[in-house]
């Protein structure tokens, strides 16, 4: 059996409800899982959440409730978003649930029994009322701590600690001999200069029970419960171990028993992490490191995207300049958001959100482009031959080519911008040969008959071309666009946007407006 393309998200943290940079995250990869299975690969799509935590103790307290219950609550709300941004995950991971756990201990046990694993004192200064450690930094230029903090005292504790400093030299060398793992390259060189002019230390990865009780407890000393790290992580490992993947379960030997699946898929290594740069060095420092300690083949890369501003500001609850997606969504519809995240945005750099840049962008490249010319193509189709297609005619069939290559290879990618950039040269394209044609004043002349036909099969097909090209990032409008071409089922695999797929004489269906003008 061959491995599949294996994709992540990051795993969200579930203290809050869902905003535009989740929801970018995973439009992003889902557009790069349904483009990877439309050029013919099997795809296997992970997102979910992280539930463990400080945060999550506090507040489920606050809510007078236990943090599963909270967890649970709060869960059902973010499958629900999943489904809102029209997602095609194949799984979703909770770190609460056992399949994940048991292979966290597994990750532990072997660690602690190679003797990776440590006790040792920590001393420092800790806010009861944030629940967090402080160091001098945090302190104010008189030396005293802000109000916000409330009583700090110094702490000493012991906690479990991760030999994570011994593995920087094989880091480096492992990063530069890879330069494909972090992407983009910016993101990448940042890693190289965090880990040549900063001393890795050991990783901290417990807190005592008595102080956080929620957590996965250290399986080798049940005082202590694991903390963010081998809990977090491992969950993109923890699946397909789960899953009887034999890659993922092979180097965990006599620590795990796997579920003895009949015919387990083949997933690890993952092929893409996608996540945000916020959270680079956990990505690309202690997971590899974490990996290599196990004995674990690396994910092939991790691939970093950029933040989104609003109006040229950081969105920030405090301020009130929201952007919330399933309002979007629900006035413009699911297609419209995906289509302005990933064409405003390329993966990487930071984007800046506009109310008026998301219209502009829908009147004119989704209404006036992308619809219009469906709309007139099948209309005209509809009046002047009954919307029986005529015969095949490949005037546009060059045109069409160009955009499909050179879309291949922007997917191939993962240049989703890009992607989006070539096809709407087609879209183009065929406006503009509308307005060249003109086969509205064709139709009036009896002797053009056989000219017309050409003209309204070369805009029926590049629309059929085309509906084919945008499903992975449109998959709901792609649809739409079928059935208005009286085809049966999705324009979901790539090879299907060779030219001249669309047969003579087949019945179009109706036209209908995909992307209604909104002028007001």
């Amino acid at each position: 059996m061959s491995k599949a393309f294996y994709i992540t998200t990051a795993i969200d943290y579930v203290n809050g409800q869902p905003h535009l940079g989740h929801a970018y995250e995973k439009v992003i990869t889902d557009v790069i899982a349904r483009a990877r299975r439309s050029l013919g690969q099997e795809v296997f799509f992970l997102t979910g959440l992280d539930e463990h935590g400080q945060k999550v103790q506090q507040a489920a307290l606050a809510d007078g409730k236990t943090p599963q219950a909270y967890c649970d609550q709060l869960a059902a709300d973010w499958l629900a978003f999943a489904g809102q941004l029209g997602l095609s995950n194949n799984d979703f991971v909770r770190t609460t649930q056992s399949r994940h756990q048991e292979v966290v201990c597994a990750m532990l046990n072997k660690l602690h029994d190679q003797g990776d694993l440590y006790k040792a004192e920590y001393r420092g200064w800790y806010s009861w009322r944030q629940e967090t450690f402080l160091t001098d930094k945090d302190r104010q230029p008189d030396g005293t701590w802000d109000a916000i903090y409330g009583e700090v005292v110094e702490l000493v504790e012991h906690n479990w600690y991760f030999k994570m400093s011994q593995h920087q030299a094989w880091l480096i060398e492992y990063l530069e001999a890879n330069p494909t793992f972090v992407q983009p390259d910016a993101r990448r060189n940042e890693v190289l200069g965090f880990l040549k002019s900063v001393k890795l230390e050991d990783l901290c990865i417990s807190r005592p029970k008595a102080r956080l009780g929620w957590g996965i407890p250290l399986p080798f000393d049940p005082d202590y419960v694991n903390y963010v790290w081998f809990d977090a992580l491992s969950n993109y490992f923890s699946v397909p171990a789960a899953l009887g993947d034999p890659a993922a379960v092979a180097p965990l030997g006599k620590y795990y028993q796997s579920a003895g699946v009949p015919s387990p898929p083949h997933l690890w290594p993952a092929d893409i992490q996608v996540i945000g740069k916020d959270i680079v060095k956990f990505h690309a420092v202690y997971w590899p490191i974490m990996l290599k300690a196990v004995g674990a083949p690396l994910p092939r890369q991790v691939l970093v995207h950029g933040w989104w501003q609003k109006d040229g500001a950081k969105i920030s609850k405090s301020t009130g300049n929201l952007v919330d997606p399933v309002a979007v969504i629900n006035e413009w519809g699911l297609d419209a958001f995906r289509f302005y995240v990933v064409r405003e945005l390329a993966i990487g750099p930071d984007g800046n959100w506009t109310d008026a840049g998301f219209k502009s962008r829908y009147q004119a490249e989704l209404a006036n482009g992308l619809g219009n010319l469906v709309n007139r193509s099948l209309s005209m189709l509809k009046r002047y031959r009954n919307g029986i297609v005529p015969a095949r005619h490949d005037e546009l069939a060059p045109d069409a080519a160009k955009v499909v290559a050179d879309t291949q290879a922007l997917l191939a990618k993962n240049e989703l911008q890009g992607a989006l950039q070539s096809i709407w040269q087609l879209v183009n394209r065929a406006n503009q040969y509308v307005d060249q044609t003109k086969p509205f004043s064709l139709a009036k002349d009896p002797a053009q008959a056989q000219r017309l036909d050409e003209v309204l099969y070369n805009l029926a097909e590049a629309c059929r071309v085309l509906a084919v090209l945008l499903w992975p990032f449109l998959p709901g409008t792609t649809t739409k666009i079928y059935a208005q071409l009286g085809l049966p089922g999705t324009p979901d695999q790539f090879e299907a946007a060779k030219w001249g797929g669309l047969n003579a004489g087949n019945i179009i269906g109706d036209p209908a407006p995909l992307f209604p003008r909104k002028d007001a």
